[in-house]
Formats: C-alpha cells, sequence, structure tokens
C-alpha cells in the first residue's frame, strides 16, 4: 500500500476509534451491557484484518471448507462428525504458525498463508448444536465480522434453523453475506443446480438483492481437482472484491456502518422513550387538569349549597324578624306585663325564652334540611374527582414495553413505579384518614366514631356535614345567646327599636358568617383533598423529571455521534 495513503488510513482508523469509544460510552450511559461489550468488541477489532465469519449448521462441512479455502495442506480446523468445542477458532496471519487461547470461547490461530495478510477467518460453532453457548458465542461475533460467509450442506440448504440464523444477521445486522453450498461432489449436476437456485430464491425472498452463491467441494479442492471444486470462482470473487489492497478500506466502512446500525438502534429505543415521556407528561398534565377541573365543580357545588343554606337562614329569620316585631308592640308587651302580674298565663320574658328557642329549632331542622340536601352533591363531586383519578391511572399508555431490546429496564422501572402508584392510590382511597382534615379537625373531637373509622371514600358526606356543620351551628348559637342578653338588657316596654336593630344586626353576622365560614371551610377542604390526590403522584413526577434530563443528554450524545459516522462515511467512500 502507498505509505501516504496507509497514513491516511492510519487517520481514518484513529478517527473512527474515538467514534467507537464515544459509542461505546453511550451504551455504558444507557445501561445495556450487552450492547456496551458489542462495541467493545467492534473495538478491540478495529485493527485487525477484513473478517470472513463463516456460519452454518454442524455437518454443513465449514471446517472441511475453511481448510480448503487456506489450502496449507493441513488440517487448520478440526473436522469432526459432532461438534467437538464450544470455542471460536479467528483464524490470522502470523510468521510462524501458532495457537493462542485468549478465553474459553476464543482460540487464535496464527499462520503463514498469504491470504491471511487481507483477512482473517472465523470458524464458528454450528447454529444448530445442542452443545452449550454455541449459539450465543456465534451471535456474539457476527457484529464485528466484515463478511458473512453462509455454508450450507448442499443437499439440504433449507434447514429451518439455518435460515433463523439468517434472519439474525441479515435483519439485525444487516451485514453482507455469501452462500455457499457445500460438499456438492455428492449430489448430480441437476439436483445441485435445483438447491442453488433454491438457495438464491430465499434469499431474495428475505431481501437480498442478487444474492451470490457458490458451490464448492472441499474433498475435490483438497484432493487436487480444482476445477471440479468450484473453489476456483470463490477465490477470484475475494480478489475483485476484498482483497487486492482494497480490506483495509472496506474493514473501516464495515465498521463505520456497524456503528450506525447500533447508533439507529440506540436512536429508534431513544424515540420509544421519548414517545413515552411525552405520554406520560402528557398523562400527568391530564391528571393536574382533571384535579383543577373536578375541584372547581366541587367549589360550585359548595357555593349553590352556600346558597341554599342562605335562603333557608334568610327565609326563617324574616319570619323570626317579623314575628319579634308583632310580638314587641305595645299593646302586646302591655297585655303580657299584666298577664305575667295577674295571672300564671306567659310573661314577655317567658315569650322571649319561647322565641329563642323556636327560632334555634327552626333554623336548626331548616338548615339541617338544606346541608343534607347540598353535601350529597358535593360528596358526589369529591368521590368522582378520586374515582376519575383512579381510572386514568389504570389506563395510563404503556408504549415502552418490558421486552424492549435495548431499554428494557427503563421500561420495567417505569413499570413498577406506574404499578406503585396504582397500589399507593388504592389504599389512598380506602382510608379514612386521608379525607379527615387535620386542619379542619385538629382534635378529632367533632368526628363521630363511625366516621373516624369508615372506609375512604364512603365517609366522605359525614365529614362534609361534620366540616360544616360545626361552624354553621356555631354561628347559630352565638345569634341566640346574644339575643338572650339584649332582651336581657332592656325592660319590654321601652326602646322596641334598640331591641330590633340588635336582632337584625346579629342576624346579618350570622348571614355573613355562613357565608364565609362554610364556603371557606368545605373549599379549603377541597383544596387541601386535591393536593393530597395530586401528591400521590410524587414518585411518577421524580421518574418524569429523571428522564426528561436523561433523555436530553443521550439525544445531545447521539446526534453528535450520528453526525460524525455520516461524515466519515460519506468520506470513505468517496476515495
Amino acid at each position: 500500500m502507498n505509505p501516504l495513503l496507509n497514513q491516511e488510513l492510519q487517520a481514518r482508523r484513529a478517527q473512527l476509534e474515538e467514534l467507537v469509544k464515544d459509542l461505546h460510552e453511550l451504551t455504558i450511559n444507557i445501561g445495556h451491557t450487552e450492547l456496551a461489550q458489542t462495541v467493545s468488541d467492534l473495538r478491540n477489532r478495529l485493527h485487525e484484518p477484513f473478517m470472513f465469519v463463516i456460519v452454518g449448521e454442524v455437518k454443513a462441512g465449514k471446517s472441511s471448507f475453511i481448510n480448503a479455502l487456506l489450502a496449507t495442506g493441513k488440517e487448520v480446523t478440526k473436522v469432526a462428525p459432532q461438534p467437538m468445542t464450544d470455542t471460536i477458532q479467528q483464524i490470522i496471519y502470523g510468521e510462524k504458525e501458532e495457537t493462542i487461547t485468549i478465553n474459553p470461547y476464543l482460540k487464535k490461530i496464527l499462520l503463514p498463508v498469504e491470504i491471511l495478510r487481507e483477512i482473517a477467518l472465523v470458524d464458528t460453532p454450528g447454529t444448530n448444536t445442542i452443545v452449550e453457548h454455541h449459539q450465543e458465542i456465534t451471535e456474539s461475533f457476527i457484529p464485528a465480522s466484515d463478511l458473512i460467509v453462509f455454508v450450507f450442506e448442499a443437499k439440504n440448504p433449507y434447514r429451518q434453523s439455518a435460515w433463523d440464523f439468517f434472519n439474525f444477521i441479515h435483519s439485525d445486522w444487516r451485514k453482507k453475506i455469501i452462500f455457499v453450498l457445500q460438499q456438492k461432489d455428492l449430489m448430480s449436476a441437476e439436483d445441485l443446480a435445483i438447491n442453488v437456485q433454491g438457495v438464491a430464491d430465499q434469499a431474495e425472498k428475505k431481501g437480498i438483492a442478487s444474492p451470490t452463491v457458490f458451490a464448492v467441494s472441499a474433498k475435490q479442492e483438497q484432493e487436487g481437482q480444482a476445477t471440479e471444486s468450484g473453489f476456483d470462482p470463490l477465490r477470484a470473487y475475494i480478489q475483485e472484491n476484498i482483497t487486492g489492497g482494497q480490506a483495509p478500506v472496506l474493514k473501516l466502512l464495515n465498521s463505520v456502518a456497524t456503528c450506525q446500525n447500533i447508533n439507529e438502534r440506540i436512536e429508534e429505543g431513544l424515540q420509544l422513550r421519548k414517545r413515552q415521556l411525552q405520554a406520560d407528561m402528557h398523562f400527568r398534565q391530564d391528571i393536574r387538569d382533571t384535579l383543577e377541573g373536578q375541584e372547581a365543580k366541587s367549589k360550585k357545588q359548595v357555593e349553590i349549597l352556600v346558597e341554599n343554606l342562605i335562603a333557608g337562614y334568610d327565609r326563617i329569620t324574616y319570619q323570626k324578624e317579623k314575628e319579634l316585631r308583632n310580638g314587641l308592640s305595645f299593646f302586646s308587651l302591655l297585655r303580657r306585663s299584666f298577664a305575667g302580674i295577674f295571672s300564671k298565663k306567659q310573661s314577655a320574658k317567658d315569650w322571649l325564652e319561647g322565641f329563642a328557642k323556636e327560632m334555634e329549632s327552626d333554623l336548626h331542622i331548616e338548615l339541617n334540611r338544606k346541608l343534607n340536601e347540598g353535601v350529597v352533591d358535593v360528596a358526589d363531586n369529591i368521590q368522582q374527582m378520586a374515582k376519575i383519578i383512579d381510572l386514568k391511572i389504570r389506563n395510563s399508555e404503556t408504549i415502552l414495553k418490558n421486552d424492549h431490546e435495548i431499554f428494557s429496564d427503563i421500561a420495567e422501572r417505569r413499570s413498577n413505579i406506574l404499578r406503585e402508584l396504582q397500589e399507593t392510590f388504592s389504599k389512598f382511597i380506602n382510608r379514612t384518614e386521608n379525607f379527615t382534615d387535620e386542619a379542619l379537625f385538629p382534635d378529632k373531637q367533632t368526628l363521630s366514631p363511625n366516621i373516624a373509622t369508615g372506609s375512604g371514600m364512603a365517609a366522605i358526606g359525614a365529614i362534609l356535614m361534620a366540616v360544616a356543620n360545626t361552624p354553621m351551628f356555631d354561628i347559630t348559637g352565638g345569634i341566640l345567646t346574644t339575643i338572650g342578653l339584649i332582651f336581657a338588657g332592656f325592660s319590654t316596654n321601652i326602646k322596641k327599636r334598640k331591641i330590633i336593630e340588635g336582632f337584625t344586626s346579629e342576624i346579618n353576622k350570622g348571614r355573613t358568617q355562613i357565608e364565609t365560614e362554610v364556603d371557606a371551610n368545605l373549599k379549603t377542604y377541597i383544596e387541601n383533598l386535591k393536593t393530597k390526590i395530586d401528591g400521590t403522584f410524587d414518585k411518577f413526577d421524580q421518574l418524569i423529571e429523571k428522564e426528561t434530563a436523561n433523555l436530553a443528554n443521550l439525544e445531545t450524545t447521539f446526534q453528535v455521534i450520528d453526525q460524525k459516522l455520516k461524515e466519515m462515511a460519506k468520506s470513505l467512500q468517496s476515495e
């Protein structure tokens, strides 16, 4: 190779090595161990020769094929009727013959064979063998390959397990593949032609345009029958398309393509994660909007309840004020005063006491009736708030599945948080203490025992009654006490106007207090409950926050790598 070209090639390889390093860090940040290992293997093999990976089923004749192709006159790879070992054998150039064991699953064989200066051969275990680890170690070697040589037994190239493995190579890694039908000497020319065409047709159906198919006989090649063996066309293909100085650039192009393949997989996964995040953010906003909407509806029902309470309150107090005015008329007062002096009949004082008790009773009956009627609607709205949220949690959309190739761990973590959210919320709506607001019931003395031990949402109506009852009847009690003091402070025959004014003033104060305190307490209760419900989503919110930050970082890194890979591929293709 021209020294200048060699320098340029070394510079390109160094650039690619940095890119693969960045890609490796990206896979580590993603947390996908297997993909990180694949990129690490690719990085380690960047300086190795163009790699032929020989795959096929047991008994397809892979080892014999390699021995014949190398033409050393020796059995470089063992030929046996059954699989001998789980080991992948990588055959590379070396000044002297040597075998190095890298690990229990990989062995390097060094040979002083000229063709190995430009290419390396990798003999893999059979794809259909039952020996432990064979298929998984074969699959782990595919991503770093530059050309896949798929060897079939010429007599039967249609076995499903072989074509299933082809699907993995072609669909997952989009590797360049050539097909070899080995042991052609065992078939007639007519039958061989049928099977060669059958393999070509099958490959085309699976997406390979103009598939390259060779029929060879390792036995004939090793016996010196070069014309009959079929190896000459295969060697010519290798010389024309790979060797002769082309291999190093092709190696870089293939490595770039593999990096792009991995980066595309990451991008597809990131897009799914992004769609899931967007769905989760939409779901979370929908929860907030639902809570806001249900809060507004519940508060509107509170306003209607208070309006009805005030209407009832006004009706009773108007009647009582009219009755008081009549009762305090001069002749009535005079009659009652004399009646108290000269008979056992009702005195003015007795009448006033009776008036107060009757007013208390009438207000109690009227306000309780209005309260009972209105609380049902408010309680229904609040219960509906919880029920809708529960349903939305159960129907939240799952886009990123737990079996995703790259991001299954992320999907599982989200699934666990969502399941925990469902369980937490289910417990929440069944616990009464979540609905008894501490700000409104600091000592819980206003709660009856049956409310305190009730079952969550079922107790809402009774709790609302307690929330509204306390301020409302404290107000009416205060009015009656004040009225009693007014009556006691004035003789029944003077200052009727001041009694009426005092009565009206206290009635108006009570009215204002019902409008403000009942309204405020019930609305505060609703607000606090909404906040509690929203608080059950804390872990889900943390998931969204963390995922937003992670995705932003991963997408930025992906885009930088993607752009650099495209630029490098374009540069290499132009040379």
